[in-house]
């Protein structure tokens, strides 16, 4: 038995699954069978087991390859069958005057459940809607409650980068993004730049977080004294990425040195570690809005 990672689902959800073939290649379209049901997936790549992670285990089986005959079933499933069924309810939440925003329509591959997507300012009493629907469908409903970042997933594309956006490509899970990582970056603060599709921080502030951290530490405070080439002088700033550090020595010009070339004898700010002072304070975190299954 083999393991292999693929993704499905509107939310373009990752997992592993077990396989009785080996000859499956990424970009290959497979019939899955998870745990929503039966659903049309796409290889990403072969897995090798791990004991120490148990995350990793197979969620589901791959049933078998997808045929052309069940790419088309899907297409026509995008294109009929859901649009109808986002009709149908859009025209429900209108009837029984529901304070929410139906977003996408996810109809599974074997029937097995309709997902539908919705934003709302809180919670909803959608009794009556699923009634409605599960009448009308005759199979198992789903409301699924989403916040303004899985609602980019669903029906954005590109990003302001020109790439695929990267909750949709790769992304499993939706971290939390804060200002902190976009001051310590030195980047714009305009939101127009830093702002997603979602108009939440961009998730790619938080993927050189961590690197731009560990560079900081090799870096000395402002205020701090230094022995440089040209005598001893303060810290006026810092070039993280170029690990550069300006100092005052007293002539008409700053130094502007590698951090190699400098000797730290202290002084007002500690010599490195960690932020500067005046990069503690940060707005508060902005976790995206937790999805609720009801």
């Amino acid at each position: 038995m083999y393991q292999m990672i693929a993704c499905y689902g509107a939310m373009r959800h990752i997992g592993v699954f077990r396989s009785e073939t080996s000859d499956l290649h990424r970009g290959e379209k497979c019939i899955l069978r998870t745990d929503r049901g039966v659903e049309l997936g796409e290889i990403v790549c072969r897995s090798e087991p791990s004991a120490n992670a148990p995350e990793d285990q197979p969620i589901g089986q791959v049933l078998r390859r997808a045929t052309p005959r069940d790419v088309a079933r899907a297409e026509e499933i995008e294109e009929s069958f859901a649009s109808q069924e986002y009709k149908f309810c859009e025209a429900k939440i209108r009837e029984h005057n529901l304070p929410m925003k139906l977003v996408s329509v996810e109809h599974l591959f074997g029937g097995d459940k309709i997902i539908f997507y919705f934003l709302a300012d809180g919670r909803v009493d959608f009794r009556a809607l699923v009634k409605d629907l599960a009448a009308q469908y005759r199979t198992r409903i789903e409301m699924r409650q989403i916040g303004v970042r899985d609602e980019a997933r669903l029906l954005a594309d590109v990003e302001h980068c020109g790439r695929m956006l990267c909750c949709k490509s790769f992304m499993k899970d939706l971290a939390p993004v804060t200002m902190r990582m976009a001051k310590a970056q030195k980047t714009t603060l305009d939101p127009a730049k830093i702002s997603g599709r979602c108009g939440r921080l961009m998730c790619c502030l938080r993927f050189e977080d961590q690197s731009y951290a560990e560079l900081r530490e090799q870096l000395p405070r402002k205020g701090t004294r230094v022995k440089t080439p040209n005598g001893v002088g303060i810290v006026t700033g810092t070039e993280i990425l170029k690990q550069m550090v300006s100092v005052d020595t007293g002539a008409d010009r700053d130094g502007v040195f590698h951090v190699s070339q400098i000797e730290v004898l202290g002084g007002a700010a500690e010599a490195t570690g960690g932020p500067a002072p005046d990069d503690e304070a940060s707005e508060p975190d902005i976790p995206p809005r937790p999805n609720a299954r009801r």
